[in-house]
């Protein structure tokens, strides 16, 4: 029952919103709530994961989670909980500008608990159909996300990213269908034949050409969601006009739950054809994404699209991670959760940062260590740890990377992969300098500080990023090497 309490959490939170039409504060702390109540069940889920190995509800298994499930759900859950909680107060101060309505702050609480939903699903479902169906509807819910504000830049984003993501959207469900039909003309019909546990059971009697093609379309559908290059193009445009919370969820756990859907097709054609051809295939575009993200990173007016160029390097080592092995897949997991702390906190950071200056353009930003003392050492703890240096986990996991391509007979890449991110460090440390160091603007916007309580969340982000990079601690491990097995059995 854990599993449907999980996804009615959000759903029930979402009909509450919907059917709300006073004052839109109860529905914030609600909101945060029932996130937080979320994140505890992921937390029992996980460990009755690590016990059992396989939890399932409903008839075929409907829903159903492994080790790779819990660690999604536990991101997804995090993300959303921090992001709901930090985000509440900067929501009701833009009420108070009069930037937002109450009418915008109901629908925005309506929107975010059904995303949370949808991505819950898209990690929890057993059917890759109904999985497709979840990522499909991550992109209708933060797509009026993005356009909040209405403004003509934020209704430009939005278009953007439906009109790109449902090509991509198109592409995963030709990949999908390929394979069904594929497992239909070999296996012949047969009760919940597009389960993924049906489908990694019966790989090897399906056909390794067509499952070669399937996972071509199924890596640049669901990588045009996860923000792969060349598909990243709808990314920089939605993160900068997203209110500050929607981009910590959508790079925090979005990416990551469209990557979940690659990794869930990799398993079905590495047990058909064997891992040469889907990791040779993480491995080219992980690398394209870095190199394109450093590019990118060169010249860069904006501290909320630097945020965004950042998530395509770091989405494109968790690929390369995942196509070096068994020691690759688990730093990539690790990476993955790194990550999804790091660039949430830096995004809702971010959205303090334009509170207080006004813009999001990095030349009009200085002094923010002055001016925001607080916002200010954590946008640079956050940074630190985004550029991998101890004693922050993206540092181990980024090694273990570096290691894993190694070891596995890959030093040409990996030699690139440390100068691409080395590129970035350099440049994306000097952006943040700028930012952080100098006098203050002479007049900045009358804008009150966050108080305390709205910047508590960002410690449990740095307890996340510090716990998994000094000691991981025995459960998380135990979970990672079970999930990092159900990818690289």
């Amino acid at each position: 029952m854990i599993l449907l309490i999980l996804l009615m959490l959000p759903l029930l939170a979402a009909a509450a919103c919907g059917a709300w039409r006073g004052d839109p504060r109860p529905l914030a702390r609600g909101s945060a709530a029932g996130a937080g109540a979320g994140f505890i069940l992921a937390l029992i889920l996980s460990r009755q994961v690590v016990k059992e190995g396989v939890v399932g509800f409903g008839r075929g298994d409907f829903l159903r989670a492994d080790g790779l499930s819990a660690i999604l759900v536990l991101i997804v859950t995090l993300v959303g909980w921090i992001s709901l909680w930090n985000g509440e107060g900067a929501l009701r101060r833009a009420r108070d500008r009069q930037e937002l309505s109450d009418v915008h702050l109901r629908r925005y609480y309506l929107l975010t608990n059904l995303f949370l939903f949808t991505m819950l699903l898209s990690v929890t479902a057993n059917s890759v159909g109904v999985m497709w169906v979840a990522v499909e509807a991550t992109t209708i819910t933060t797509a009026f996300l993005i356009g909040l504000e209405n403004s003509p830049e934020a209704l430009e984003a939005s278009w953007k990213y439906i009109l790109i993501g449902s090509v991509g959207i198109a592409l995963a469900f030709v990949g999908t269908v390929l394979g069904y039909f594929d497992f239909v003309q070999r296996v012949g019909e047969m009760p919940h034949a597009l389960n993924w546990s049906v489908l990694a059971g019966v790989a090897d009697r399906l056909n390794g050409d067509v499952l070669r093609i399937a996972f071509v379309f199924i890596l640049v559908g669901y990588g045009t969601k996860a923000g792969i290059a060349p598909m990243h193009t709808w990314l920089p445009d939605a993160h900068s006009e997203a209110p500050a919370p929607t981009s910590s969820m959508m790079s925090g756990s979005l990416l990551v739950v469209a990557l979940y859907a690659i990794l869930r097709w990799k398993v079905v054609v590495d047990a058909c054809v064997g891992t040469a051809f889907s990791d040779r295939m993480l491995i080219a575009t992980g690398t394209v994404s870095v190199a394109v993200a450093a590019i990118l990173m060169i010249r860069q007016v904006s501290y909320k699209r630097m945020l965004a160029y950042s998530s395509v390097e770091h989405v494109g080592l968790i690929c390369v991670g995942a196509g070096f092995g068994s020691l690759g897949t688990l730093a990539a997991l690790l990476h993955m959760v790194g990550h999804a702390a790091g660039k949430s906190m830096l995004f809702l950071l971010s959205g303090n940062i334009k509170e207080a200056y006004g813009s999001t353009r990095i030349v009009m930003v200085r002094g923010l260590l002055r001016s925001r003392p607080l916002t200010g050492a954590l946008f640079l703890a956050g940074t630190l740890a985004l550029l991998g240096l101890p004693p922050f986990s993206l540092f181990v996991s980024e090694v273990m990377i570096f290691r894993a391509g190694f070891l596995g007979g890959h030093p040409a890449v990996t030699g690139l992969l440390m100068l691409l991110t080395l590129a970035i460090f350099v440049f994306f440390l000097g952006y943040v300098n700028r930012i952080l160091y100098g006098q203050p603007p002479a007049e900045l916007p009358a804008a009150r500080s966050p108080r305390a309580a709205e910047m508590l969340p960002m410690a449990v982000n740095l307890a996340v990023l510090l716990a998994a990079g000094i000691v991981v601690p025995a459960p998380f491990l135990s979970l990672l090497r079970l999930a990092a097995g159900v990818i690289h059995p």
